[in-house]
């Protein structure tokens, strides 16, 4: 047995390389981050440098099908799906026409795009979900028209995976602080 041990160390070695070492062996034989890749925390992506708004100056707002587009009266839930690198850009456009408030958070999904391949503990696999961005605005002052408009701009490539805005109607929100409701609750109190 310490011959074959001999012959085996000098001819392709007993160890790793100090840099597969270093690396980790997931890395080096399997691609992997951690041999437990379904515990790793997952950082945002999201959360990166911004480019700035985007041009609203010629911006025309959408057309959309509301039951009553009186601004200032109808709470209206925008719903933006986008990918996560798009988010900042969508950010600073949201924060230029106006939007104060917004909900983020990180999901998973796909639409015509159906995923991508990819491996995982060393087997190739179809991934059908791409991490995304769920991004919700209730409007009350703000036109709904204009935030949809400015927000596809914001995240127009004209590729497929560009993403879905929702848009729905709602019929109360309450601000739980102080119990204001309707448009009032949505409003900044500075």
């Amino acid at each position: 047995m310490f011959l074959v041990f001999k012959l085996i160390k000098h001819t392709i070695g007993l160890r790793a390389s100090e840099e597969d070492e270093l690396a980790g062996m997931d890395i080096s034989e399997h691609g992997l981050a951690s041999a437990y890749a379904d515990f790793l925390p997952i950082a945002p992506a999201y959360m990166g440098e911004s480019t700035g708004p985007v041009d609203i100056t010629d911006i025309e707002p959408a057309h959309l099908n509301l039951s009553s587009t009186t601004t200032g009266s109808t709470l209206t839930k925008i719903v933006i799906v986008c990918a996560e690198e798009k988010f900042t850009v969508l950010r600073d456009t949201m924060a230029e026409i106006g939007v104060t408030g917004m909900t983020v958070i990180q999901a998973m999904g796909c639409g015509v795009e159906q995923g991508k391949t990819g491996r995982y503990r060393g087997v190739s696999m179809s991934m059908n979900l791409k991490p995304k961005v769920k991004v919700e605005i209730v409007v009350s002052k703000i036109d709904p028209n204009l935030v949809v408009a400015a927000a596809r701009k914001a995240l127009f490539t004209g590729k497929v995976g560009d993403g879905k805005i929702f848009v729905s109607q709602i019929q109360d929100i309450m601000r739980i602080r102080t119990g204001d409701t309707g448009y009032k609750a949505l409003q900044d109190e500075n």
